[in-house]
């Protein structure tokens, strides 16, 4: 498990390598329950703000190991979907860095990210149905959400790949860059958002991604649930007396 994937720490990010080269990234029992353990322990540490997933060997990931899922190999470990995330997410923002392919399960780890920063030279979609399954991991909850309903079915129906430079096109993608240098810009685009206060952070995601789920009448009163402690916290006091002092705000996560 601990060759299968990947964790390096620095200077608050965190990048999370799925490493099978030799298959593509292929994401078996092992990588489900290596990322889910890595979130785990990311999600619980202060010195880490954002999350970075990545594959190695110029890929992201082509999906599901078939030979395994032959032999019964479980691509759920870990309890929190396939890939260790699916359905589960981190709480921290995390930022998916794409190179080559993303494809099936691979392109479901990209959509429950955050963040998406491709090479030009990325490929992307859901190839399920030609291979006579469907895309539960994620894939057909979340793609018609995130681009034209029309253009995501076509893409669910026929199982087609897409360049980057259409999907960025299209919103999903927050940005493209040349081959190579996908999780360069992922890094950049991670410090940029662990300059931020971590709960602010944290409680941002947290009511974007659940509003989708609450009624009008409630709304404000969920979100309040995740922001109110944020106003009360040390950091929002370090960050108005930065403001006045005309300094940089030494965020602590309290």
């Amino acid at each position: 498990m601990a060759d299968e994937v990947l964790i390096e720490v620095d200077d608050a990010v965190a990048v999370i390598t799925i490493n099978r080269p030799e298959v593509r990234n292929a994401v078996n029992g092992a990588v489900s329950a290596g990322i889910a353990a890595a979130i785990e322990d990311l999600d619980a540490r202060k010195d880490v703000r954002v999350l970075i997933l990545t594959g190695a060997g110029g890929t992201f990931s082509a999906g599901m190991d078939l030979k395994g899922f032959l032999t019964g190999d479980n691509p759920l470990a870990g309890g929190r979907g396939f890939g260790g995330m699916t359905e589960r997410p981190p709480a921290k923002p995390v930022i998916a860095a794409v190179e080559g392919y993303a494809l099936a399960g691979g392109f479901e780890l990209v959509l429950a990210c955050d963040l998406i920063v491709a090479s030009e030279e990325a490929t992307f979609g859901l190839p399920e149905v030609t291979r006579g399954l469907a895309a539960g991991a994620g894939g057909l909850l979340r793609l018609h959400r995130r681009i034209p309903y029309h253009r995501a079915m076509e893409m669910v129906l026929t199982g087609e790949r897409v360049p980057a430079a259409e999907l960025h096109e299209a919103g999903l993608i927050s940005k493209v860059v040349p081959a190579g240098q996908a999780l360069a810009a992922a890094r950049e685009l991670a410090g940029r958002v662990a300059a931020n206060a971590p709960l602010a952070v944290v409680a941002s995601k947290r009511v974007v991604v659940e509003s989708a789920d609450w009624s009008s009448s409630e709304e404000y009163a969920k979100q309040g649930e995740a922001i109110t402690p944020v106003f009360g916290s040390k950091d929002a006091m370090e960050g108005a007396a930065a403001f006045a002092e005309k300094r940089p705000p030494v965020w602590r996560g309290e």
